[in-house]
This record gives C-alpha cells, sequence and structure tokens, in this order.
C-alpha cells in the first residue's frame, strides 16, 4: 500500500488515498497506531486518508497516533491540499474538502507545477462553553482555573471545530513543562472530549510565540487549529490587531481574522518522501 509522509511546519503526516480498495474492512485506528509509531512504524503525527464526499471533491480524515480521530488539523489539510493537487486529483488551485469540522475552502500557492504554500478558510472559532465542549457556565469560557495538574493553569477556551485550552504566559514558552503538565490539562473533567492544550506569550504586537499539547498526539512542532485558537483567544483580548504570526517550533504560521468571520491560516506544505506499507495494519 503506497504512501506519502508530508509535513507542515514540522507537524508530519502519512497520506493514503483511502479510495483503495485494500483498505477496506481495515481498522482504521489499529493502522494509524502502527503508521504513526516512531519506533516500529513510519512515525508521523497523524494518519491523513484522501476519501471521497458527496459534499466537495474530497473529504479529508485524521487519524492520532493513539488511534483516536480528529475532526480537523490545520497543518494536515494544507498537505491534503498539496497531495491531490500535485497528484492530479484536482485541477483547481482552489479547493473546497469536506472535514469533520465542515466544508473548509484552500487556495494553494503553485510555483513549477508543485504546491508550495497554501491559504485555508478554517472557519469561525466558537466561544460558547458548550460547543468547545468546557465544563463552565457563562457566554464564555476565560480565564478559567484548570485545577489540580500540578502548575497555576488558567485558559481561554477556543472551538476551531475541535477543542482548544489557551494559556498566556510572560515568561519563555520554552521554560513552561509542557510535556509534563500537558498531558494532565488534555484529560482533565472540564473537557469531555479532552482538549488541546496550548502556552503562549506576545512578543511583538503581530507575533506570538506558542507550543503545543495535541490531543492524541502529544508534544508538536506546530498545529494550526492551535494556531488559530491562539490567534481567536489574544484578538478576544484586544492584544492583536487582523493580522498576527505565530512562532511555534516548528516554523512561522500566519494568520488573519476581522473579529467576526473566518480565521485565515497560511503555511507551508512539504513532501518528504514516499513509500511502500507492507503490512495490513
Amino acid at each position: 500500500m503506497k504512501f506519502t509522509k508530508m509535513h507542515g511546519t514540522g507537524n508530519d503526516f502519512i497520506l493514503l488515498d483511502g479510495r483503495d480498495s485494500r483498505l477496506r474492512g481495515i481498522d482504521l485506528k489499529a493502522l494509524s497506531r502502527a503508521m504513526c509509531d516512531r519506533h516500529y512504524g513510519i512515525g508521523s503525527d497523524g494518519l491523513v486518508l484522501v476519501e471521497e464526499s458527496s459534499v466537495a471533491p474530497f473529504r479529508m480524515r485524521m487519524f492520532n497516533p493513539d488511534g483516536s480521530e480528529s475532526e480537523m488539523c490545520g497543518n494536515g489539510i494544507r498537505c491534503f491540499g498539496k497531495y491531490v493537487f500535485d497528484r492530479g486529483l484536482v485541477r483547481e488551485s482552489r479547493q473546497v474538502v469536506e472535514t469533520g469540522a465542515g466544508v473548509l475552502t484552500l487556495d494553494l500557492t503553485v510555483e513549477g507545477g508543485e504546491t508550495v504554500r497554501v491559504r485555508v478558510d478554517m472557519g469561525r472559532p466558537r466561544f460558547r462553553p458548550a460547543e468547545i465542549p468546557i465544563a463552565v457556565a457563562g457566554e464564555a469560557a476565560v480565564d478559567v482555573a484548570v485545577d489540580g495538574v500540578g502548575a497555576a493553569v488558567r485558559v481561554d477556551a477556543v472551538s476551531m471545530g475541535n477543542p482548544h485550552a489557551v494559556m498566556f504566559l510572560d515568561t519563555p514558552v520554552a521554560e513552561f513543562p509542557l510535556a509534563e503538565i500537558g498531558p494532565r490539562v488534555e484529560r482533565h473533567p472540564l473537557f469531555p472530549r479532552r482538549v488541546n492544550f496550548e502556552i503562549a506569550r506576545m512578543l511583538e504586537s503581530d507575533c506570538i510565540e506558542a507550543r503545543v499539547w495535541e490531543r492524541g498526539v502529544g508534544l508538536t512542532l506546530a498545529c494550526g487549529t492551535g494556531a488559530c485558537a491562539i490567534m481567536a483567544a489574544v484578538a478576544r483580548r484586544g492584544l492583536v490587531g487582523r493580522h498576527a504570526r505565530v512562532r511555534l517550533p516548528g516554523g512561522e504560521l500566519l494568520l488573519e481574522w476581522d473579529g467576526v468571520g473566518s480565521i485565515f491560516l497560511t503555511g507551508p506544505a512539504t513532501q518528504v518522501f514516499e513509500g511502500v506499507w507492507p503490512h495490513a495494519a
């Protein structure tokens, strides 16, 4: 079974053509666990499948290394857009893609017949606790204490089609023990569907440094929906204008938001290599 390894700002993925008949009847959760394993498999932050759709040319499905299925992934969908365009599965540089978070629009920058960068309409951020979800009352979950995780953690919660909790720091993000605190926040009882946990610090009026603990993955070099959640959270606090750069360990992502409509995410998409997976799962 052929696969392609790709990454978006260091957030790496294995892409498969989900229309391949050899995938019929295969346990995709088990396949994701096997392929994403960095010691015994190929190694990646997620498994992305290209599937047929009734509402768009293709549907994107994504599975995490622990086998759980994610609604959406901002870096993954850029790789998805590159995969289908560079292989001639679609001909237009503007694409619509069905995801677990709805139908999203992509605009590809193509150089020499190859996709190098993708701008994604990530949809509107949602702040109502029931939409995230987070177990608090009120119209928005702002400055919520996450108790019992081994550190003083207060977060703003946002949904980008998947749940996020953003913590603001005054100190460098590299100094925060994210590998220790992240899994405790992810599985905290406040978050019935678990949560992606971002830590962020303002560097300039339009530049934010950040790190991410991804639900079902762990520490990653970048997270597209996480960058969008950070943009939404800092904008609601009046800390940033319509444009911002989110600087992550794997590179920089560009964000645009008018405070009302969709957040737009722009970043690279890179193919690393192709190969053949010889196992059934």
